[in-house]
This record gives C-alpha cells, sequence and structure tokens, in this order.
C-alpha cells in the first residue's frame, strides 16, 4: 500500500471537485446540527441512547464498510477469488445475528457505556484495565490504517500530496466528531452509506459490461486460475492447496466462528452503534438491519476486484507495478467519466472517513470513561468528561496519523487487519463468551485468559508462522490459525485458573450470565417494536437464510 502504481491519476475537472466540496459541506453540516443536542457527556459518547433502530443499522454497516473494508476485500477478490466472500456470509453474518439475539440484552440491558465496561462489572478491574488498553490501542491502529490508505490513495489518483490528504481528512472527521460527538459521526455514516453505494455501484455495472458480463469473468478466470478460482468451496478439503492457503476447517472455525465472532460481538466500534438505540429493541435489531445490506455488499466489492483482475491480469505479480490494493483505483481511472469519476473519489473519500470516525469515536468513549474516569481521574464533574472527550477525540486523530505507517509493509491492508483481529478481537471473545455462560469462571480466569490469548495469537504469527517453523500458504491463514490458537489458550487458561480461583456470588452475577436477569434487561417495547417484522428472531434467521442462499452460485 506504501506505494501505489503510476499511472492512476484521474482526469478530474471541476465537476468532480465540486461534488467534493459539496459533500465536505454536507458533512460540517451534519456536525453543526448535531451540535444542539450534545448536552451531557452520555449525549456525546452515546447519542443519549435516543436513535432509531434503521438509522443505528445503517451506521452499524457503514462504520464497517470503511475504505479499508472496499480496498481490502476487491484486493481479496483480485488475490483468493471467489474464496472472499467467506468474510460475508460465513465470517460476518451469524457473528451479526448472535450479537443482536444473544449478547445486546447484557449489553444494553446492564447501562454499560462500552464493551471494556461489561467486563468490569463481570470481572472486576484488572480485565477491565487490560481490555480498554488493548481496545484503545488496537482502536487507533485501524483508524490509523483507514487515514494512511486514503492519503495514499488521494496522491495516486488526485496528485495530492499524502500531508494534504492526511491533514483534509484528518481535520473533517475532527471537526465532525468533536462538535457533535456519536450523534455526528452515525448520521454522517448514514450519509456515507449511500454517498459509497453510490460510488461502487455504476462502478460494478460498467464494469461487468466491460468484462462481458459475470459469465465473461467466470469463463476467464477459471480458465487463467484454475476452476476451483471461482468457487467458495472448492479445493478446501484438508490437504488440499488454493489461494487462500486455508481448508474448510480453519475457515469454518478460523474465520466463521473464532475471528468473526470475536469481531462483530466485541469491537466497540460496531457495538457502540446499537449502544446509542432508543430501546432494547432497537439495539436489538441494530445488527440484524445491518446484516441484509452485509450480505450484498460483495456484489460490489469483491466483484469489482474480480472485473479488475480480468481487465489488468498482472494486477498484484512480482512484474508489474500494480498491488493487489489497486483494483478500485484501476476500475475508477478505466471506466468513469467525469461527474461520475467526482462520486466515485467522494464515495471512497467518505468510506475512509467513515472506517476512522467509527475507530475515533469509539477510542475517545473507552479511553475517557474505561481509563481516565475510571482510574486516573474519578468523580469529576460530567462536563470535565465531556470536555476530555472533545480532547481526547484530537489525541486520537493525531496519534492515527502516526500509527497509519505501520501498514506500509502490508501489500493487501486487509491482510493487516485481519492481524490485528486476531491478535485483539479473539481473545477478547474468548473471554465474553465463557464469562457470559459459565457462571464458575473468576476475575483472575478473565484476565490471565485475555493476557494469554493475545500473546499466544502474536506468538504463533510472528515466531511460528513468520519465523518459519511452520508452514502456512497465506498471510490469511495464518491469520485463521493464529484465531484458533488464541481461542483455545485463552479458553484453557480460563478454565485451569477458574477452577483455582474463587469465583464470585452467583447473586452478583445478575444479569451478566446467561440465564439471569436483572432489572432493565426486560423492558416493555416502545409502540410499533412487536409488529411481526420487526421481531428479532425472524429479522436474524432470515438473514441466516438469505446468506446460505447466496452460497448456491459459487458452490455449483
Amino acid at each position: 500500500m506504501e506505494n501505489l502504481a503510476e499511472g492512476l491519476r484521474l482526469p478530474t475537472n471541476g465537476l468532480d471537485y465540486a461534488i467534493l466540496a459539496i459533500y465536505f459541506a454536507v458533512v460540517l453540516g451534519i456536525g453543526l446540527a448535531a451540535r444542539r443536542s450534545v448536552k451531557t457527556s452520555l449525549d456525546f459518547f452515546l447519542s443519549g441512547r435516543s436513535l432509531p433502530a434503521w438509522v443505528t443499522g445503517l451506521a452499524f454497516v457503514a462504520a464497517n464498510l470503511g475504505a479499508t473494508e472496499i480496498l481490502g476485500m476487491a484486493a481479496n477478490g483480485v488475490q483468493y477469488g471467489a474464496y472472499t466472500v467467506h468474510w460475508y456470509w460465513i465470517g460476518a453474518i451469524p457473528a451479526m445475528v448472535f450479537l443482536g439475539l444473544v449478547m445486546m440484552p447484557f449489553y444494553y440491558g446492564s447501562k454499560v457505556r462500552s464493551v471494556p465496561e461489561f467486563l468490569l462489572h463481570r470481572f472486576g478491574p484488572s480485565s477491565h484495565l487490560l481490555s480498554s488498553i488493548i481496545f484503545a490501542v488496537s482502536s487507533v491502529l485501524i483508524a490509523g490504517v483507514n487515514l494512511y490508505a486514503m492519503a495514499i490513495v488521494l496522491q495516486a489518483l488526485l496528485g495530492w500530496p499524502q500531508w494534504v490528504a492526511i491533514v483534509v481528512a484528518g481535520f473533517f472527521v475532527l471537526l465532525y466528531i468533536t462538535i457533535g460527538g456519536l450523534s455526528s459521526a452515525i448520521y454522517n455514516e448514514v450519509l456515507q452509506f449511500f454517498v459509497i453505494l453510490a460510488a461502487l455501484i455504476p462502478l460494478t455495472i460498467v464494469g461487468l459490461k466491460r468484462v462481458g458480463g459475470w459469465s465473461g469473468i467466470s469463463d476467464k478466470l477459471t480458465a487463467s486460475h484454475g476452476e476451483n478460482f471461482m468457487s467458495a468451496w472448492g479445493g478446501t478439503g484438508i490437504g488440499s492447496s488454493n489461494p487462500l492457503g486455508a481448508n474448510w476447517l480453519t475457515i469454518v472455525l478460523g474465520l466463521g466462528f473464532v475471528m468473526s465472532f470475536g469481531y462483530w460481538t466485541t469491537n466497540f466500534a460496531e457495538v457502540q452503534r446499537a449502544l446509542s438505540a432508543k430501546n432494547l429493541s432497537a439495539a436489538k435489531r441494530t445488527p440484524l438491519i445491518a446484516a441484509f445490506p452485509k450480505i450484498l455488499i460483495p456484489m460490489v466489492v469483491v466483484v469489482p476486484g474480480l472485473i479488475a483482475l480480468v481487465m489488468e491480469p498482472t494486477i498484484g505479480q512480482k512484474n508489474s507495478d500494480l498491488t493487489y490494493n489497486d483494483a478500485i483505483p484501476v476500475l475508477m481511472r478505466d471506466l468513469l467519466p467525469n461527474g461520475v469519476l467526482g462520486i466515485a473519489v467522494t464515495g471512497l473519500l467518505a468510506a475512509f472517513m467513515a472506517g476512522m470516525a467509527a475507530n475515533v469515536s469509539s477510542f475517545n468513549t473507552v479511553f475517557t470513561n474505561d481509563i481516565w474516569a475510571a482510574y486516573l481521574k474519578k468523580g469529576q464533574s460530567d462536563r470535565h468528561y465531556l470536555l476530555t472527550g472533545r480532547v481526547v477525540t484530537a489525541v486520537g486523530v493525531l496519534i492515527g496519523m502516526g500509527t497509519a505507517f505501520i501498514a506500509s509493509s502490508f501489500s493487501n491492508i486487509m491482510n493487516y487487519l485481519q492481524t490485528l483481529f486476531s491478535f485483539f478481537n479473539v481473545p477478547l471473545f474468548v473471554v465474553f463468551i465463557i464469562g457470559m455462560f459459565w457462571k464458575r469462571t473468576t476475575a483472575a480466569a478473565g484476565f490471565w485468559g485475555l493476557l494469554s490469548g493475545t500473546v499466544a495469537a502474536m506468538v504463533n504469527y510472528f515466531w511460528l508462522y513468520k519465523g518459519g517453523v511452520i508452514s502456512i500458504p497465506s498471510d490469511q491463514g495464518a491469520n485463521f490459525v493464529s484465531s484458533i490458537v488464541a481461542f483455545v489458550v485463552g479458553a484453557l487458561v480460563m478454565v485451569a485458573v477458574s477452577y483455582a480461583t474463587r469465583p464470585k456470588p452467583s447473586e452478583s452475577l445478575a444479569g451478566l450470565v446467561y440465564g439471569t436477569r436483572s432489572p432493565g434487561m426486560e423492558e416493555p417495547p416502545a409502540e410499533g417494536d412487536d409488529a411481526w417484522y420487526r421481531r428479532p428472531a425472524l429479522l436474524g434467521w432470515g438473514a441466516v437464510v438469505l446468506a446460505a442462499i447466496c452460497y448456491v452460485p459459487f458452490s455449483l
């Protein structure tokens, strides 16, 4: 990602820049409008828990649909072919449904402001502080990836110097979050969701027409890359080789269970959107509503990657100056006229800003509530914490600028992100899932399970895989294995430590362990929430069935 290919410069004109300017003006307008609703720290960090489900649902999917997702999954499409759909239909939808149906009642019902705060109630201060630090670090790392990737892309496409792109986008994200808090971020994410689709849909349609439709893609890539390249499950038998470097077991367990559930159920950048919903019913429906557009995202992200590979067969190869990350920029350069080009550039910029804003807004919440207010400055006024949140927002943006360059060594930024998820999210998930379903789990077990899982994932990736001790065909395959290792080690440590230490009294676990209830976990549905089409179980199972059906064309 450090150097996009030469010759990607787009022939932009005044119309394209006018569209970009209008977008920036609207973004700031939303921030100024949201400012009027920010009177307390709860308003700033969680929108006062007042937003409707359709808004939080679209923000939920937009927060994930950053440019790292767009560029990274298109890059995966080029590098791994149809195997990339696993990140959506098995690597996202089941976990999103589990979050909505099982975990949101605990998160929302306990009235916590963040995911780490839930660990404080369940396990105590040691696990809480460790998870807060881990999440704060991962948030600014991922925010930095978005900012750095955006700067490199805008330099290649528009000729902007990197520092100009970083300052411009970072300034606008900083401004609208500092002014309007989470409400500003969420309503901008809703806008950005539609802007992103307005950019990607024309790109996909024009690209399909250029390469002869889906049959043209299938025929050309099957001929050049083998019959399994366009199959989701072909060549994934244990002992078989494939571009992904993973078999069905590591796909199902590593990606579909451990990594996926670890990300979607514990990543506060996503969960924060659901916590801002107006009631428990809306909070439960937030990830379930988001699941339906998420199912269809491969059509405008993975498919363009395949189109780019047909149009530029050397992309990503050693003798080419085009990297995997160039897939979307190549299509924008070759396919789009002015005007539409401006929308596409704006959509790409919106995606970067959405991804960065999601992580910055979650960083300021965790740092302020779970580190500053909990351990450094206890008992201060609400106004003090509101001001702290605004200051920390600026700090998060600046740190993100500094951490962004860590991603420069990865030619596929999705590989980098998945590595971070295996280090940070999977150990959190094992602590959550065991602590939530096993009353015997102790406070010490939560701390040591989280620490051991994180260390185990890093040891597997840096020492065993990168050090050549074990042979894994690809970085993504290594990430799947690291996730499984982190889960198994964390779980074993938690079980062992739990039996060696004293558990909490059962009465202190009300609302924190499955099968228990506490005040607030059950509330009467708001008017209209009991309609059949709003029932969480129907939405959740409907999404799972639809995702399974989508596999059919890629499994024949």
